[in-house]
């Protein structure tokens, strides 16, 4: 290792032959010298060419140290009058800031705008199992997807500068529909499809064109917590009907419905979520007639159903699209950033929420339509869900033992999925608060009510299965501290 003879820049000298390059040493000593203010906030630094020559070093390594800083908030780049040292207070956190703002705040009432914040901490706070409803990164197949991303970008080229289709990229809207046919839902490709940027998406453009202020809308409870707000957001009035193993209490649903008159009931038919459970035929039957007698449209989501072994009963098969819009995606199974989803309805429906689409968003965004057509299109998709759905009913057997062995009830067990419901015997809130108090998340049975009411019931994820140290504070804060095995 040799140091350079140059002329030092500051003092500093560049270490050649170091695993550090170059452009971290400069851009760590310039950085060291701001924080300890050796170089004051205003004050210019040396042109790109006068620190190259200084150093003894490229250009290409100043502007590469000077960008970093930049990206740090240490420098601000002035054009047409060089790099100046930032005022204080704009730096970006460091790493030991960004883990402490990582911990799990604490306020007045745990809600859905709570859950929502933390759920997405989760990647940089570990020991938090309990309150996403994601898989692990580990369970899914990176290099099916990076290999899908790499085949587009070679075969794309120009098609990436231009606008794609409103109601979607045609070629993966015919794998849709072909996926659709063979599970019985009659979905063809240009009449009945339109792909959204996610199960969520799809969702809201429902809400938004199908539901105003004072409207009715009847939701099961318990429920996916995300869509109590985004009802709330267009002015409806959300009213819960409780799940049964077996699907909606149809005897609730019928007086419902003829009291309030809804404008649509939103439901999971297959892989209920939190309770795993998946409609019976008869249930599917009743809800069916209910719908046509007090004039309802239905709203089925699909979101987990890739998680059921074998062809579940689903009310588009049966209502042929005619009265049921069906919400489905992409994302659960292949990653979170893949937001590709889509919404099967009838023709005069889908018109109107392509519509909706392009007045919010103008038209799709095409790069990751092409990466899950190109997936589907290579015959792997199928073969990685059933490694996907092996994996997550082995986790949740193993799931369900040990939260028995906590001395928590489950009320009925889940028919598949990745959630397991479960009957903590205490106000779950309280519980989750102790957790947060400890930089876990769980998600209280609270959550998943219209009405927010008080709840013994916790949502678990399978995914935390193999998290010794989760097990342990979960033992810790319900009184088992023996930690039976």
């Amino acid at each position: 290792m040799t140091l350079s003879a140059t002329k030092p820049a500051y003092g500093w000298r560049p270490v050649r032959g170091n695993d550090v390059t170059l452009a971290d040493q400069l851009a760590d000593d310039l950085a060291r010298r701001i924080k300890d203010e050796g170089l004051r906030p205003g004050s210019r630094l040396p042109s790109i060419r006068a620190m190259a020559e200084q150093a003894g070093v490229s250009r290409f390594t100043v502007v590469e140290a000077y960008d970093r800083l930049t990206a740090s908030g240490l420098v601000q780049s002035r054009r047409g009058a060089g790099f100046f040292v930032a005022p204080r207070g704009t730096a970006r956190p460091t790493a030991q800031a960004a883990r402490s703002e990582a911990a799990l705040d604490q306020p007045a009432r745990i809600d859905i705008a709570w859950l929502l914040r933390n759920m997405f901490r989760e990647s940089t706070a570990p020991g938090m199992p309990g309150g996403a409803g994601l898989l692990p990164a580990e369970w899914l197949d990176a290099d099916m997807i990076a290999a899908a991303v790499r085949a587009v970008g070679r075969t794309v080229r120009g098609n990436f500068l231009s606008y794609g289709q409103p109601q979607g990229y045609p070629p993966l809207r015919q794998q849709i529909s072909a996926l659709l046919q063979g599970l019985g839902v009659p979905a063809h490709p240009e009449r009945n499809l339109l792909t959204t940027a996610g199960v969520t998406h799809g969702l809201d453009l429902v809400a938004r064109l199908l539901v105003g202020p004072g409207d009715t809308v009847l939701v099961e409870d318990p429920a996916w917590f995300v869509i109590f707000g985004r009802l709330a957001a267009v002015g409806a009035r959300v009213i819960g009907v409780p799940r049964t193993p077996d699907g909606p209490d149809v005897a609730v649903l019928e007086q419902l419905a003829a009291q309030h008159r809804p404008k649509l009931f939103i439901m999971n038919s297959v892989v209920h979520n939190p309770t795993g459970h998946t409609l019976s035929a008869g249930a599917a039957y009743d809800i069916l007639r209910i719908a046509e007698r007090h004039d309802f449209m239905l709203v089925e989501d699909d979101t987990y159903s890739e998680l059921h072994p074998g062809n579940a009963m689903r009310l588009s098969v049966l209502d042929r699209l005619e009265r049921v819009i069906l919400v489905g995606g992409f994302s659960k199974m292949l990653a979170p950033s893949l937001r590709v989803g889509y919404l099967a309805a009838s023709p005069a429906l889908v018109q109107r929420l392509a519509e909706l689409k392009m007045l919010a968003g103008l038209t799709s965004p095409e790069l990751g339509e092409r990466v899950i057509h190109r997936i589907l299109a290579e015959g792997q998709y199928r073969r990685h869900v059933e490694r996907v759905r092996a994996r997550v009913d082995a986790a949740r057997e193993r799931c369900i033992r040990q939260l028995l062995d906590l001395g928590f009830r489950i009320p009925s067990m889940p028919h598949a999925g990745m959630f397991v419901w479960t009957d903590c015997g205490r106000d779950t809130e309280g519980l989750a608060r102790a957790a947060a108090e400890r930089n876990m998340l769980l998600a209280p049975g609270t959550l998943f009510s219209p009405t927010q009411a008080p709840s013994t019931c916790m949502r678990f994820s399978v995914s935390m299965v193999d998290n010794a140290a989760a097990w342990r504070l979960l033992r810790e804060l319900t009184g088992d501290g023996a930690g039976r095995a």
